[in-house]
C-alpha cells in the first residue's frame, strides 16, 4: 500500500508506536503522511526523534510517551522543547529499559512487567501512576510494575521488507522496530526496497529478520523514506537538512516558510524540495 492509504487506516485519539532511535531509521515517508491527514488527539510512543517534533509542531500529540527526544548530533529536539515549555502535550518519561520492558509486555500481552530500572530515580517521582510490586519468592524485592504500552498501531522504517511483510534491517541496530510491531494490534512497515523472500539470505543472517509477517498489517515501498534521518546502510543522516530544519524550528516565520517549502506537498513533491535545497548549495 502507499504510504497514505495506511495512514488512512488510523483515527485520532489512537495511540501510535512510531519505531527508530533519535534521528536514525524514523519511518519519515509515514510520518510526513500522519502531517496530511487530519489525524490529531495522539498517543506517540517514540524513542522520539524529528517523527516527535514535527507532529508536536503541528499540533497532532496530546501525550508522548518517551525516553529522550533528540536529533543525535543534536541534543534536544527543538519543536519537542518547544511544546514542552508551554505545555502543549502531557509527558510521560521512561527510563530506556523501562520503555523497552513496557514493549515487551505489550508484545506478550501482559498487563506490566516487574524491572529494576527506575528505582531510587526521579521516574518514579514524576510519573505518580507507576507502582511497585514485591517479589512473591523468598527474596521479597520491590520491583517497578512497568504497564505495557499496548499500541493501536506501529509505523516503522527498515531497509528491505517483502510484499507478505517480512522486514529486515541492514544497519548495526534494530532499534526495538519488531517489539513495536509485536506490540500493536496493526504495523506499517515501509522500507527502502520490497524484494523477493529469498533474496533476504543474501543480505543477512536470521538476525537481521526481526520484523515478521505475523505482525504486519501492511508494507509501504518508500525509496528514501527515513530521509532526513539516517538508515544505514543505504544512506546516512542528512545533517545539512537537520541542521536547516533545527534553524528554522528556531523562528515561527522561518518555520512557516520551511512548512510549505518542503511540507506542503505529497512524497514526491518532498523528494524534489530536497533534491533542489541540495543543488541550491552546492
Amino acid at each position: 500500500m502507499t504510504a497514505d492509504e495506511a495512514v488512512g487506516r488510523l483515527e485520532s485519539g489512537m495511540t501510535i508506536g512510531i519505531g527508530g532511535w533519535g534521528s536514525r531509521r524514523k519511518p519519515m515517508a509515514l510520518v510526513r503522511a500522519l502531517l496530511r491527514s487530519d489525524l490529531t488527539d495522539l498517543t506517540v510512543v517514540s524513542y522520539g526523534g524529528p517523527d516527535v517534533g514535527l507532529l508536536a509542531a503541528a499540533g497532532r500529540i496530546r501525550k508522548l510517551v518517551a525516553s529522550f527526544a533528540t536529533l543525535d548530533s543534536i541534543p534536544l529536539e527543538p519543536h519537542f522543547r518547544a511544546a514542552r515549555q508551554r505545555g502543549e502535550l502531557e509527558l510521560m518519561e521512561l527510563d530506556e529499559s523501562m520503555f523497552m520492558w513496557g514493549l515487551t509486555a505489550a508484545a506478550h500481552r501482559l498487563p506490566f512487567l516487574p524491572v529494576r530500572a527506575g528505582l531510587g530515580s526521579d521516574v518514579m517521582r514524576v510519573n505518580p501512576t507507576l507502582r511497585t510490586v514485591t517479589s512473591p519468592y523468598a527474596d521479597g524485592e520491590e520491583l517497578v510494575a512497568v504497564p505495557a504500552l499496548t499500541l493501536d498501531a506501529a509505523l516503522v522504517h527498515l531497509n528491505r521488507a517483502d510484499a507478505h511483510g517480512n522486514a529486515q534491517y541492514l544497519g548495526p541496530d534494530p532499534y526495538f522496530d519488531d517489539l513495536f510491531c509485536e506490540a500493536a494490534r496493526e504495523a506499517y512497515v515501509s522500507c527502502e526496497r520490497v524484494v523477493d523472500t529469498e533474496e533476504f539470505a543474501a543480505a543477512g543472517g536470521p538476525q537481521t529478520l526481526l520484523v515478521q509477517r505475523h505482525c504486519v498489517t501492511g508494507v509501504v515501498e518508500a525509496p528514501g523514506g527515513a530521509h532526513f534521518t539516517s538508515c544505514a546502510p543505504d544512506y546516512g543522516r542528512d545533517e545539512a537538512f537537520q541542521t536547516a530544519y533545527a534553524k528554522a524550528a528556531a523562528d515561527p516565520d522561518a518555520w512557516r516558510e520551511f512548512a510549505e517549502r518542503f511540507l506542503s506537498g505529497d512524497e514526491e513533491d518532498y523528494r524534489a524540495a530536497v533534491a533542489d535545497s541540495v543543488r541550491e548549495a552546492s
